[in-house]
């Protein structure tokens, strides 16, 4: 397969943004589960090191870790507001991050055709 570190950075964080609207939407869903607390992932530390360290991304889902924000009586800590919010952020990037990796294919489809 035809791939640079762009393309893998970019299959990375489609990973990670897939994961995060996986935990996004279980948030969502519990929202009236007593004793749940919220999910949150965290692609964009390791992503960003892996590069600073000049090596190329792996692609994974990231880390997944329990939020730790104030519970309300039941024990529960999803916020609606704020789980909408991530859920359309993260909408947004993956959308961002497939055009790119479409760019990305598109390029070389021109280059193989002309060659």
């Amino acid at each position: 397969m035809i791939s640079d570190v762009t393309m893998t950075t970019l299959h990375a964080a489609l990973s990670g943004l897939a994961q995060r609207s996986r935990v996004t939407a279980d948030n969502i869903a519990n929202v009236q589960t007593p004793g749940f607390l919220a999910g949150r992932t965290d692609f964009e530390s390791s992503l960003r090191t892996q590069l600073h360290q000049g090596r190329t991304p792996t692609v994974s889902g990231g880390s997944m870790a329990r939020s730790l924000e104030p519970t309300r009586e039941d024990g529960n800590n999803v916020n609606l507001d704020a789980e909408t919010v991530i859920a359309t952020e993260t909408g947004l990037r993956y959308q961002f991050a497939l055009s790119a990796l479409d760019g990305k294919y598109s390029g070389l489809r021109t280059a193989l055709r002309t060659a």
